[in-house]
């Protein structure tokens, strides 16, 4: 399989150029070791035994290697983490080492900061970058503050979506199709359970509530439900249920996996624009994995079926999940521009705006995910409303929908398919 280009690699080519660590985190298979071995002259793999043992007896060795090292699963022995950051401290040169890891180690005293290990999150591929379309729509350019022109076609319709959530960003499971691929999706969760739980000193005494409670969680994708009411919908039914020391344990797990990813919940730092509700939005690393949890497929998603623990969530999980997908590629592009991602909601509800990607400086675009193809006056009113509450600090107001053309409405709002928004 052909490697597929992601938008981290013009982040670390840039930053390898400076800086002497940098380490790539994200959940297991989204493409890291992969990406760093492209840029790497020595590869230590700390998942096979006998390099763990030498790297655990004797670490001055590295000292000896030329070039950039690769230390690939760092966090199967955290010391390493320790003794890179120190040759960073003591003046080593730019692009000397990279790590990567799938998971940060519970209780691992990481440091990270100038001069020292930077780190570097990689997630799922974007819709940018599973090559599909060529992107015409530059969030970059939306967050330059220069209103770009906004144009372009897309060939995808709201069935190319659907199998977009579906196929997952997983680079190594989104080869596959059908039963394959959804057994893959099947194991790659089952793993989470039996075995990256254990290795993070984590026992799960009762494996079909972990279970239950991931379904639970699936299901609320794109809600800021309470993490009570996951648990209630988790364990409905059931007159013993586990204790909240138990699920806070889950839920930190697995964002130490990566498998996590919620949206927090913006703080513009001004209190003009009313009581801002700071729940976070919830998501998983990859929509396609909340699909497999809740058993769903394309024809059950395009039928407007629910499915999984009984959460309460306004539309279709057919929109939450392409939420999700949007949310992922978002993240993805904003991260280049240092821009940081949120959402924002009045405690009330009477505003809300789906997606806030926001500048060092403050100033924002704000975006809206729209499953319809046709875009109204009604889908733009909360737009209009952040504009009038915060004038020229929002550079742009886009809607990303399913639509085919990407264009400027007469008000200024821009709206584009999902698939011709890139970095």
């Amino acid at each position: 399989m052909p490697y597929l280009p992601r938008v981290v690699d013009l982040e670390l080519d840039d930053l390898l150029s400076a800086l002497p660590a940098i380490a790539v985190d994200g959940a297991k298979g989204v493409g890291k070791t992969e990406t760093a071995l492209r840029r790497a002259h020595r590869v230590l793999e700390l998942d096979d035994p006998a390099q763990l043992a030498t790297v655990a007896a004797d670490m001055s060795w590295l000292e000896s290697l030329d070039g950039t090292i690769l230390i690939d699963e760092w966090q199967r022995h955290p010391p390493v983490w320790d003794y890179v950051r120190r040759r960073a401290d003591s003046g080593v040169g730019p692009g000397r080492y990279l790590l990567t890891g799938s998971a940060t180690p519970i209780g691992a005293d990481v440091h990270s900061g100038a001069g020292r290990i930077v780190r570097l999150r990689m997630r799922p591929m974007s819709l940018a970058e599973r090559g599909i379309v060529a992107p015409t729509v530059s969030l970059g350019d939306l967050l330059s503050g220069n209103r770009p022109e906004v144009n372009g076609e897309s060939p995808l319709g709201l069935k190319d979506y659907v199998e977009e959530v579906l196929a997952s960003g997983f680079p190594g499971i989104r080869s596959f199709t059908g039963r394959a691929r959804r057994l893959q999706l099947t194991g790659y969760l089952e793993r989470i359970v039996d075995r990256d739980f254990p290795e993070l000193g984590h026992q799960v005494r009762r494996p079909a509530t972990l279970r239950a409670w991931l379904a639970a969680y699936a299901a609320a994708t794109a809600t800021t439900t309470s993490y009570n009411a996951l648990l209630q919908a988790a364990t409905a039914g059931h007159s013993e249920k586990p204790a909240k020391t138990t699920t806070i344990a889950y839920r930190d797990t697995l964002e130490h996996l990566w498998l996590l990813d919620p949206v927090p919940g913006w703080t513009p730092g001004h209190g003009h624009l009313g009581r801002l509700g700071q729940a976070p939005k919830h998501h998983l690393a990859d929509p396609a994995l909340a699909a497999s949890l809740l058993g769903v497929d394309a024809g059950k998603l395009l039928s407007g079926a629910d499915a999984g623990p009984p959460v309460p969530r306004d539309g279709t999980l057919l929109g939450a999940l392409f939420e999700s997908l949007v949310t992922l590629s978002v993240r993805v592009y904003a991260q280049p521009h240092e821009a940081q991602v949120s959402h924002l909601r009045l405690w009330d509800g009477r505003h809300e705006v789906d997606l806030i990607v926001e500048r060092p400086d403050g100033s924002v675009v704000a975006v809206e995910v729209k499953l319809d193809g046709a875009i109204d006056d009604d889908d733009v009113k909360h737009l209009h409303w952040l504009r009038d509450k915060l004038g020229d600090r929002l550079l742009d107001a886009v809607v990303v929908s399913t639509g085919p053309t990407a264009y400027r409405r007469p008000d200024g709002i821009a709206v584009v398919p999902a698939a011709l928004l890139g970095a």
